[in-house]
């Protein structure tokens, strides 16, 4: 396994805040096996702000759910009632960069790291960014609604002339993981192939959080609950919603890749993109925007 790249001197890296961007009620019996029948979980939909510690250059990752929600694809609002969501945004992505006296047109990137509905957001505001999206994905946005009727998602999900489509496959391997890509070319900020288990063209983000070693792994719905990372739990098969992940095989190879991570790097921090305990822990704190997360 390839080792994490040095930190070099004078090091850069990216601060890291979380972002406030609405919840969503789930059956969590859907997203591991160990639930009761009935149990359910309000999940965060959490998205990140990245700025780098020397352009000053902010990337958001992420933009958990937009606010008029019900605007989504029909075929997706059917889903979203078939799977028994709940859905609510007290403030979405733009309202929490608000708090620290940014705007949308102040993100000069946006990382989608899948184009589920509870990480896409609006993406409507950020008129002056360039999104990153997986290769794998495209297809379902040039072939949306309402070019076809009964797509899932929505054709002007991103703008396609200043959308950026990922293909990793001449990327080299980075830790554990096959793919990555250098996205700053600085070793600040790496954004990861997470293959296609959970979604096509699933993205996630591994940016140093400190100059002399500390990192952050944004792993995006590589797992909807820490304990299929722990291994106390595993991924079911619903026996009305079916799976969370397209590819339930290879969305736990992925899962492993990233136990391998943790194992291997102590000074590297998990965050999910509905990562309950963190947020139970950190909401309202100096996590969030303005504030920052403290690396390890």
């Amino acid at each position: 396994m390839p080792d994490l790249p040095a930190h070099k001197s004078d090091q850069a890296y990216c601060l890291l805040s979380a972002l406030e961007a609405g919840f969503v009620d789930v059956p969590l019996d859907y997203m591991i096996d160990t639930a009761a029948p009935g149990e359910r979980a309000n999940l965060p939909a959490l998205a990140f702000l990245l700025r780098h510690s020397k352009t000053d250059e902010a990337l958001v990752f992420d933009l958990g759910v937009r606010k008029d929600w019900q605007n989504l694809a029909p075929v997706y609002l059917e889903r979203i009632e078939h799977m028994t969501f709940g859905v609510t945004v007290p403030a979405d992505a733009a309202d929490s960069l608000a708090k620290g006296g940014l705007a949308p047109t102040d993100i000069k990137y946006v990382c989608l790291s899948h184009i589920h509905f509870d990480h896409i957001g609006d993406t409507a505001p950020y008129t002056n960014a360039t999104f990153l999206v997986g290769a794998h994905a495209r297809e379902h946005i040039e072939h949306g609604y309402p070019k076809e009727e009964r797509a899932m998602y929505c054709a002007d999900l991103v703008p396609l002339d200043r959308t950026r489509f990922l293909d990793p496959a001449g990327w080299p391997a980075l830790g554990p993981f096959p793919h990555a890509m250098d996205f700053f070319g600085d070793g600040s900020l790496y954004i990861v192939d997470a293959g296609d288990g959970h979604c096509p063209g699933h993205l996630n983000v591994l940016a140093r959080t400190s100059p002399d070693g500390g990192w952050v792994f944004l792993a995006g719905d590589s797992a909807h609950d820490w304990r299929l990372l722990t291994g106390e739990a595993n991924i079911p098969t619903h026996e009305v919603f079916g799976c969370a992940h397209r590819n339930k095989e290879e969305a736990a190879l992925h899962m492993r890749r990233i136990r391998k991570l943790v194992e291997t790097y102590p000074r590297v921090r998990v965050l999910l993109a509905h990562d309950v305990p963190w947020y139970e822990i950190n909401k309202g704190g100096p996590g969030f925007w303005p504030g920052t997360i403290d690396s390890l």
